[in-house]
């Protein structure tokens, strides 16, 4: 995957990009990443980027000639009017290519989309700074908008380094264990479906009440998130200051840590999470499993 990001403020990604997995994943080519200044895409002596917008109002805008001038120099044309977001030309088309707004009023960010962007063959991200970008940029250039978050930043910066992370990381080959991504909080049932299958058919081991993973890439005391948070994780010591590992992860017993792994998801989501339950793929263990997490209210602990 290639990724361009469109800043202001090029420095900006001198730390968040040279570490950990999007590191390594340079490192081997699995993804190429530059950085645009915009300025460098200004024509008066100044290389002013910003403006006061048309019918007064407080702040500045980011002005429309630099950024789609530099996307030009991409080789990405500018679209003729709004093609439909997150289904348009560009993000459809060949290359699977996609111009991303970072903006407060885009889609949120959640692990579905991150999904959908780690099969592009290419992300353009525009970082917006101020009080916005001029309007037509998002109506005839970015072909969808996105948010990380229903709060304020600075600038987009901050959210193009968190998409480059999540995104980078679905990449086959970015992460050491495939599996683990297919383990981890916010992974829908839906996406662990696309290569796992359900109970009942070959030798498979049990994992989230309804889909069944290969033995091979999941173990037996595994469960996939199935879109829940996390299930609880300890490692050695056993015991660190009086506070001891759960007895049920030391005694060897597979099916044991596997369900009380479901379980304590089920409870830690109920407890900072309950919104994604109404959308998480429950099977029959998982409902009653849910049930006895609710009769024991605040006597079971995570």
């Amino acid at each position: 995957m290639k990724i361009d990001i469109l800043t202001i403020f090029p420095d900006f990604f001198r730390g968040p990009l040279d570490f950990g997995i999007v590191r390594r994943a340079r490192e081997t080519g699995l993804v190429e990443i530059v950085i645009h200044d915009l300025r460098n895409f200004t024509k008066d002596k100044h290389r002013t980027v910003d403006d006061r917008p048309f019918g007064g109002g407080e702040g500045m805008v980011l002005k429309p000639e630099p950024i789609f001038e530099c996307v030009d120099s991409l080789g990405i044309a500018a679209r003729e009017g709004r093609l439909g977001r997150e289904g348009s030309d560009q993000a459809q088309g060949a290359g699977k290519q996609s111009v991303i707004l970072l903006s407060a009023q885009g889609r949120r960010l959640d692990q579905v989309l991150a999904s959908e962007l780690s099969g592009l063959a290419r992300m353009v991200l525009i970082c917006g700074r101020y009080e916005g970008v001029d309007e037509r940029i998002s109506e005839h250039l970015a072909d969808r908008e996105i948010s990380i978050g229903d709060y304020v930043l600075s600038g987009g910066e901050l959210g193009a380094a968190v998409i480059v992370d999540t995104v980078t990381r679905l990449i086959p080959g970015a992460v050491g264990n495939a599996a683990s991504t297919r383990q981890e909080s916010f992974t829908a049932a839906a996406e662990v479906a696309l290569d796992t299958a359900f109970a009942g058919e070959g030798p498979f081991g049990f994992c989230s009440g309804q889909v069944r993973a290969p033995l091979d890439s999941v173990p037996s005391s595994t469960c996939g998130s199935g879109g829940l948070l996390d299930y609880p994780h300890y490692t050695r010591p056993a015991e660190f200051r009086g506070m001891a590992v759960p007895e049920v992860l030391v005694n060897g017993n597979h099916e044991q840590i596997r369900r009380w792994r479901r379980k304590t998801a089920l409870a830690k989501t109920l407890r900072n999470r309950p919104d994604l339950l109404e959308g998480a793929a429950l099977g029959e263990e998982d409902r009653k499993l849910l049930a006895e997490v609710k009769g024991e209210g605040s006597e079971f602990r995570v």
